[in-house]
């Protein structure tokens, strides 16, 4: 991991102890998550430095694993549409679709048909398993990396990449502010249910009162009306720029992005070839839309699963490091003396 990332991830744990001091909170989640994304990363980059197609095939096999038997939501929850059964399902389908993809590309011969039919059966998978959002999302990461053959530089992808985040960030704020028309409001409200969008109101509240620090993570589950109606809650808000807002004030969603952010930088600077760059990429933004809306992150196995992805995804193979160009006659050590 680079100064950078260390730095944003540890301002991220320092923020989140600083609020939690501030307001009497709990900060175990935010920091769990953070030591699950950098023990990934660096098990990706090691995995993927040894053994560049196993590495991600095995990750993409146990995204699914962990995706199929993940504990159902209620039938009746308000919060099951649109992402199925958590939000961890979407996110971790779309990890494992984007793993799959970067195992093809990293692949030769029959192997790599044989992983894009696996990254097409992840697809099929999140639709049936009732994932709306999963199935959309593993299905736009393979089109993506697809389309990404031809592509030489990475970088106006990467940027495309955190437009449509940013995008999905501001749709889902501008629906919570409700300063929508009103045909596009009422039916993005009904997609996403009512029940959310309370939530998210909830969250705006905490934030106006409190945008510095925020009410300490941990708390929002106390102080949310909504909540305190619900019959059963996770008592999380179901998005992550919410949730922070509302516990860690607007530092706290600065430092969510600087971290995304971040992980787009280590994968541009990265020493490999453009499609898996772009692959990895589209299946974090992916990751990043479906936190946007739900309860990705909440959830351990999310976290470290996209930092594997992007460890793997940045790390160079062994055996393109240790290949050495060949030597130039005019310069080796077979001329005869003079």
């Amino acid at each position: 991991m680079d100064v950078t990332g260390v730095i944003a991830l540890g301002a991220v744990a320092a923020w989140s102890l600083i609020t939690a001091t501030a307001h009497g909170g709990r900060p175990e989640g935010v920091l769990l998550a953070v030591l699950a994304l950098a023990a990934g990363y660096a098990a990706g980059r090691i995995s993927g430095a040894l053994l560049p197609v196993a590495a991600p095939c095995a990750a993409s096999l146990a995204g699914l694993g962990l995706a199929i038997t993940a504990p159902h939501t209620p039938a009746a929850s308000p919060l099951i549409i649109p992402l199925g059964r958590t939000g961890a399902t979407a996110a971790l389908l779309a990890l494992s679709a984007g793993a799959a993809c970067c195992a093809a590309w990293a692949a030769r011969g029959p192997a790599r048909l044989a992983l894009w039919v696996v990254a097409g059966g992840i697809t099929v998978a999140a639709a049936l398993l009732g994932s709306t959002v999963g199935s959309a999302a593993c299905a736009g990461v393979l089109l993506w990396s697809l389309a990404a053959a031809r592509v030489r530089r990475p970088g106006p992808g990467l940027v495309g990449l955190a437009v449509a985040a940013a995008v999905v960030a501001g749709t889902s704020w501008a629906v919570a502010v409700d300063v929508l028309p009103d045909g596009p409001a009422v039916s993005l409200e009904d997609r996403l249910g009512p029940h959310r969008v309370r939530l998210w109101r909830d969250a705006l509240d905490m934030a106006r009162r409190e945008p510095v620090l925020g009410v300490g993570p941990g708390n929002f589950e106390h102080l949310s009306p909504a909540l305190a109606r619900a019959v059963a809650h996770d008592g999380k808000p179901h998005s992550a720029p919410f949730q922070l807002a509302a516990e860690q004030g607007v530092i706290g969603v600065a430092l969510l992005a600087t971290v995304f952010c971040w992980v787009l930088y280590a994968l541009w600077r990265a020493a490999r070839p453009a499609p898996v760059v772009l692959t990895a990429g589209a299946a974090l933004t992916a990751l990043a839309a479906v936190a946007a809306v739900g309860n990705a992150l909440s959830f351990t196995t999310v976290t470290a699963g996209a930092g594997l992805l992007a460890g793997i995804a940045t790390a160079r193979p062994l055996a393109e490091a240790g290949a050495r160009p060949e030597a130039d006659p005019s310069v080796s050590g077979d001329q005869p003396a003079l």
